[in-house]
């Protein structure tokens, strides 16, 4: 049986059209939205909260936290919201999930003046330099992990984990299923790719979030209850859970983010399939970081990517057989044969329009519908 989560970050716009980050946005400017959505009795058996006190919802202010010299918390520098689903037995209870805490949201920041938009890179700012320096404390806690190390990176990506677990895997099949993830990752995340603006302009390629990250963060990660379980590599493969809810997860977290949350099933379903596969057996701890910065640039256009997503899409297919999730992977198909990615759409508006903010407030303008009645 599995298990399904998916979290997924979400820019704004202010009311000036301007794009809002760390250094034009209060933490309470976003708090005052989370403020007024909702909270549902029973998902901190889901979701973990943490100590800060700020990820108690099913939306939180995602940011940069600041400490004093002692430790003490001390501001939280936003870059957006996340939205975290509880887990489901299906895919399609997932993204139904997202689909109406994405409606409760943009509903909320429409009252404060604020338009969600769809980006995996921020589409101005090359980096995130702490104002002021970071303290010892802060340098310390930036040590702790591999993945610590490249945490101001994340503060100008956006993009979505998709989280799955099987019933009754080893620990051992747990790793092997994440290297497996791991190593075909340069051929999944075209089918995501979102990001075509880099420094206020267009950038060469389609995830200029990709073409950065890859190489200091994970493809993917395996959540242990066990440290002793814990593989040493860089970035980290493997991760210790932090909560009863994360023990046996296996969180791909390379993919852009997705305005049509129907991909997100898409992908999801490939997920699946591809832990189901027995077929395929290349595997690798870190990510290849050429061939996901060659993906970046050129999509499914460059020969080696097209037959390998190729290759993978007909490997999840014959092993979904007959579940009925396998009518979710329809858009990859439609991507692939035209050798698109979402990022295309977002290069010929912004060829049209000659405006980033323009393009940026139409990635949500279609409806976000349920994919599947619960």
């Amino acid at each position: 049986m599995f298990t399904y989560g998916i979290e997924h970050e979400v820019a704004f716009l202010d009311q000036q059209g301007h794009f809002m980050d760390f250094v034009s946005t209060s933490f309470g400017t976003l708090q005052a939205i989370i403020d007024e959505l909702p909270q549902y009795a029973g998902d901190e058996e889901h979701l973990r909260i943490g100590d800060a006190g700020i990820r108690v919802k099913r939306w939180y202010i995602e940011g940069f936290e600041r400490f004093s010299e002692s430790g003490s918390l001390v501001d939280c520098l936003p870059k957006g919201i996340e939205i975290r689903t509880t887990l489901h037995p299906s895919i399609g209870g997932a993204v139904n999930e997202l689909t109406t805490s994405f409606h409760q949201l943009r509903a909320v920041a429409a009252r404060h003046g604020l338009v969600p938009v769809l980006t995996s890179h921020h589409p101005y700012r090359t980096s995130f330099d702490p104002d002021p320096p970071l303290n010892a404390y802060e340098q310390q806690l930036l040590h702790q992990s591999p993945e610590d190390l490249s945490a101001l990176l994340s503060m100008v990506t956006y993009g979505p984990d998709l989280n799955f677990s099987m019933e009754d895997l080893s620990v051992e099949a747990m790793i092997d299923l994440g290297r497996k993830l791991t190593y075909y990752s340069p051929y999944i995340v075209p089918w995501s790719f979102s990001s075509p603006f880099y420094d206020g302009r267009l950038w060469e390629g389609f995830s200029v979030r990709t073409f950065h990250r890859t190489g200091v963060r994970p493809a993917v990660q395996v959540f242990l209850a066990q440290s002793a379980d814990l593989l040493q590599s860089d970035p980290s493969l493997t991760k210790l859970a932090r909560c009863p809810a994360e023990v046996g997860r296996i969180e791909f977290k390379a993919c852009d983010s997705c305005a049509d949350f129907s991909l997100y099933a898409a992908l999801l379903t490939l997920l699946k399939g591809l832990a189901l596969d027995e077929t395929l057996k290349a595997r690798a701890t870190v990510p290849d970081r050429t061939l996901h910065q060659r993906a970046a640039r050129a999509g499914f256009t460059h020969a080696d990517l097209l037959a390998g997503a190729k290759a993978i899409l007909l490997a999840s297919t014959e092993a979904l057989g007959s579940d009925p999730d396998v009518c979710f992977l329809e858009p990859l198909h439609h991507l692939l044969q035209h050798q698109i990615t979402p990022a295309h759409r977002l290069v010929r508006a912004f060829r049209e329009t000659n405006s980033i903010e323009t393009v940026l407030r139409e990635t949500y303008r279609a409806p976000l519908v349920p994919i599947v009645k619960t």
